[in-house]
């Protein structure tokens, strides 16, 4: 059972709401949190679209062994919705996908699926969003994309792939038919999944390659069983799951301003990560990375360098060359034989709603995002009128929750939602648009994630996931819906720059 919180000021505050339909695409964090905020705000003609057959995001999708979150679960969670429930504190992912499936049951959202529905072309028709789904297609006044940044899996364009006699699959496209028992199995990563997945398998299968081409920062992850007693604890006393979520908000506070830059928290944080690899790592080489700490996702772990020290594993650090019939041949010349080869790869992060074709009022989505993903506070584009987007760009966090970004997406947009309600359709003004994202393309690049390549950059090297500040800045940015950023989409007429393009910095 879900312990359910305050949700803030969302009051229907006198407004029709059910002459407003929205489209909200995606069941995941973000969906649910928007879904929920707008019912509490009083509308009900909400449509969930769901390509898969039941809620979950990426807590559906990832079923490899030891899937489990990186961030504690009193902060992982909705602040409206905590679960005294959690029997870790970084839970397993399964514990989370039953949190969200409790949710969408708790909050009455179950009506409002279309589970096994993919959008596959969304178009505004001057006064409307025309959805296309498999089934046909139905307009809606509001669409809210809210597809996340880490849902499309990328698989490497490996030479001799075709040739390859074994098992080959995705951390997202786990086949869990498949028993790695006595089975050598090569990991192609070692970003947040392979950290997770190589310690879960390594005594199962009979030898593990583990097949690295960068070597991940680490810090310490102080997980804990929460027992009986403990749950019974945050059951009774709320306040203590309340501190819980206070505490490891001044924890992620000190790692976040690691990232953005402050040098006393980058010392601090540095020398528990290098202190952590010289214990646990003794020995081992090729595991001290060479790009600075935050460049890329830094990694939780308290067994990733004690796997590694294992006999029946095997750090390789030579670039993969081609796969062959029986496993991998690595630049070194070494052939590793393999039964089962895994893609630790990531995602098209930068790729936002892709697959999806998008078409507004100055034409398609991609052509205004040809130089990179770009939207006023990451969640409207000049160009769609009543487009508003949940995880969009430039709202990834790399030190905190990003359930806490989706909570302040979700409340901005049901302000924007009431305002169409009340005076009808609008789009971000460009200039407004146009000024945020030279401001937030400045501070990045002054950040340290343009000191290497990483998932958070296009191939032109622009950053278009991560957010530049600390969270609680987003939050205070994004607390009151502007009307004056806004225009009536009526008052545009055709397209405001070439190819619908505007000015704005790269």
């Amino acid at each position: 059972m879900i312990a359910r919180g305050p949700i803030g000021n969302l009051s229907t505050g006198g407004y029709a709401a059910a002459v407003t339909r929205v489209a909200i695409i995606g069941a995941g964090f973000g969906g649910i949190a928007v879904a929920h905020q707008l019912r509490q705000a009083g509308y009900r003609d909400l449509t969930i679209f769901e390509r898969a057959p039941e809620v979950g995001g990426v807590w559906r999708d990832n079923l490899y062994p030891g899937c489990a979150c990186d961030i504690p679960a009193p902060l992982y969670s909705y602040s409206f919705a905590p679960n005294p429930e959690w029997t870790r504190r970084f839970p397993p992912r399964a514990e989370i996908l039953d949190y969200l499936r409790a949710c969408v049951r708790d909050f009455g959202l179950t009506a409002h699926l279309r589970l096994g529905t993919e959008v596959v072309e969304a178009a505004w028709t001057g006064s409307a969003w025309r959805v296309v789904t498999a089934a046909g297609a139905e307009e809606f006044d509001v669409l809210i994309p809210a597809m996340g940044q880490l849902s499309r899996p990328v698989i490497p364009v490996l030479p001799g792939a075709a040739e390859f006699g074994g098992i080959a699959m995705h951390t997202a496209q786990w086949d869990a038919s498949v028993d790695l028992t006595g089975r050598r199995v090569a990991v192609l990563g070692t970003g947040a999944s392979a950290i997770q997945l190589v310690p879960a398998i390594a005594g199962q299968a009979a030898h593990v390659t583990v097949l690295q081409r960068t070597p991940p920062w680490t810090l310490p992850k102080p997980d804990r069983r929460y027992g009986r007693l403990r749950r019974a604890l945050h059951r009774r006393v709320p306040v203590v799951l309340r501190a819980a979520r206070a505490g490891t908000w001044l924890l992620t506070v000190v790692t976040g301003k690691a990232v953005t830059g402050s040098r006393l928290a980058q010392v601090v944080v540095g020398t528990i990560s290098r202190t952590q690899r010289a214990i646990q790592g003794r020995g081992l080489a090729g595991v001290r990375p060479d790009y600075a700490l935050g460049c890329k996702r830094v990694l939780f772990t308290g067994d990733w360098y004690r796997t590694l020290r294992r006999p029946d594993v095997s750090l390789v650090t030579s670039d993969v060359d081609r796969l062959t019939p029986a496993g991998v041949r690595t630049a070194d010349g070494v052939e590793h034989p393999v039964d089962v080869l895994v893609y630790g790869t990531g995602f098209a992060a930068t790729e936002f709603l892709a697959p999806v074709r998008v078409h507004g009022r100055t034409g398609p989505l991609d052509a205004e995002w040809r130089d990179g993903a770009y939207a006023h506070l990451g969640i409207a584009v000049p160009g769609f009128p009543n487009l508003f987007l949940m995880y969009g760009p430039n709202t990834n966090t790399g030190n905190t929750s990003v359930v806490y970004f989706h909570e302040s997406q979700a409340r901005y947009i049901v302000q924007a939602v009431r305002h169409v309600d009340a005076h009808g359709p609008v789009e971000v003004r460009r200039e407004v648009a146009e000024a945020f994202d030279a401001e937030i393309q400045r501070r990045l690049a002054r950040s340290v994630w343009t000191a290497c390549s990483s998932w958070y950059r296009t191939a032109t090297g622009r950053v278009v996931t991560n957010w530049p500040g600390m969270a609680g800045e987003y939050r205070a940015r994004t607390k009151v819906f502007r009307p004056a950023d806004y225009a009536p989409a009526g008052q545009f007429q055709g397209t405001s720059a070439p190819n619908g393009l505007g000015s704005r910095s790269q």
